[in-house]
């Protein structure tokens, strides 16, 4: 989150929002503390699979992308799991 120039504070918040937009996307319903999660943890993933084909998403926006993007696809694999 250093290469984002997002705070720990602005990272919940971003995290949340993107956690909650991927819940109203994907039509899954969870909490406000899931959300967080999974916006937060979602940003770390994508981030991490963006940066293998040289894509660095860096600030707020980025990170609302990269928390959006993460936590679908953390919802999709939770869903393939449960099945």
């Amino acid at each position: 989150m250093e290469d984002a120039q997002v705070g720990w504070i602005a990272a919940i918040i971003i995290g949340g929002i993107a956690g909650w937009l991927a819940e109203k996307f994907m039509n899954s319903n969870m909490g406000l503390l899931m959300n967080i999660l999974l916006g937060i943890v979602g940003a770390i993933v994508a981030n991490a699979l963006l940066s293998v084909f040289g894509i660095a998403l860096g600030g707020w926006l980025g990170y609302l992308v990269a928390g959006f993007v993460g936590a679908c696809i953390l919802i999709a694999l939770g869903r393939v799991i449960r099945r």
